[in-house]
């Protein structure tokens, strides 16, 4: 008589605190880098899911009316919202993940960043939970890490100067990026806001890549932008009106210039002509965003992407002009073809990054018995 064995009905998690993923290598830029760079193989190829009926969609938002009768509604302020982002990667993630978060301008005001992230990662095949973790540095180090996939292969490999608006935490993971794959960069450019941002920032750059030699605050955009061998657009800003979006004008650009832009960004007609090489980190997510917002979309959304979406709309653009970022890692289009081509790229940011990045630190994670195991239960009550 052979004996039967029950399959465990146990489901146990880890959670992963700020201090947790740290340890198990979330501030690894150099990996990020390549896990991204893997992850948009994928995405290129189809293995991958994210929501809406396109499976291109950020996410799902929550969002506040300018006047409710209820006076215990959060106002919609800059910033102001709830978002979840859930995403299916294949490969060797084989993982479902979502991340979620609150967002509000003002808890700088508290000592807290503007946003707050919690990333919950699934097994594919049942949907238990497989870790619940701190995803501020997820989040930031997967966003700049998507830059650094862009200039492997659209930089210029001896870049030395980089130009900065915004001296904030995606501008620090960006050129964390920048110079896992351009190690030749000595001079930072960086215009801000406030002294104390732009001390901070410099500070950090001081106290994290000595071989950076020079770094220069400017005042205006074009100094951002002129002489630079990239340039990079990381700041906050309030939007609905593109016309104040800060601009990327064609005669600033030199050529051989390599343009990562993750926020608000604009550009004059210069930069509308087909000489200047236009890369999506997806097209699918901003086709997905130009059918779920009121045209032209670019007040609503502000990254660059959809701006050139709106100008195809116009018939200022045409649609072969838009270049997929994930083909050219594939390989089966080009990268940078000479020192003289200006590239710039569009960075959407996509939950799946968050699963592919995640996925990697819980693994490592587990392999250095970092984390709380947490129960969900030994058996299920209900069935």
């Amino acid at each position: 008589m052979t004996d039967t064995v029950t399959p465990s009905t146990r489901i146990d998690f880890i959670y992963l605190s700020e201090p947790d993923m740290i340890r198990a290598g979330v501030t690894d830029m150099a990996a990020c880098v390549d896990t991204m760079e893997e992850m948009f193989a994928l995405l290129y190829h189809g293995d991958y899911r994210m929501a809406g009926p396109s499976n291109n969609s950020h996410g799902s938002v929550v969002v506040f009316p300018e006047n409710s009768p209820f006076p215990d509604m959060p106002r919609p302020t800059p910033d102001r919202r709830f978002m979840a982002m859930p995403a299916y990667l294949g490969g060797r993630f084989k993982t479902a993940g979502m991340k979620w978060y609150g967002s509000n301008i003002a808890n700088r005001e508290k000592g807290l960043p503007r946003s707050i992230l919690m990333f919950v990662l699934n097994d594919a095949d049942t949907g238990a939970p497989l870790a619940f973790m701190s995803a501020n540095l997820l989040s930031a180090y997967r966003t700049g890490a998507v830059p650094g996939v862009g200039a492997r292969h659209l930089a210029r490999r001896d870049s030395k100067v980089v130009g900065i608006l915004g001296p904030g935490v995606m501008a620090r993971t960006s050129l964390a990026a920048f110079m896992a794959v351009c190690p030749q960069i000595d001079t930072v450019k960086v215009k801000g806001r406030g002294e104390k941002s732009l001390a901070a920032f410099q500070q950090w750059i001081a106290e994290t890549y000595p071989q950076i030699t020079r770094v220069q605050v400017v005042d205006t955009i074009e100094e951002v932008v002129r002489d630079s061998d990239i340039a990079t657009f990381c700041q906050s800003g309030a939007i609905g009106d593109p016309s104040i979006y800060p601009v990327v004008k064609r005669e600033w650009v030199n050529p051989g210039t390599f343009l990562s832009m993750p926020s608000l960004t604009n550009i004059d007609e210069g930069m509308e002509s087909p000489d200047i090489r236009k890369v999506l980190d997806n097209p699918g997510l901003y086709e997905a965003w130009h059918e779920e917002n009121p045209k032209p979309v670019h007040r609503n959304v502000p990254v660059v992407g959809i701006r050139f979406l709106d100008l195809i709309d116009e018939g200022r653009m045409s649609r072969d002009q838009i270049e997929d970022l994930g083909k050219i890692v594939a390989r089966e289009a080009p990268g940078r073809r000479n020192d003289e081509e200006i590239i710039i790229m569009s960075v959407g940011g996509m939950p799946v990054e968050d699963v592919a990045w995640g996925t990697v630190v819980y693994r490592n994670a587990l392999a250095k018995g970092i984390g709380v195991s947490l129960n969900l239960w030994d058996q299920p009550t209900l069935r």
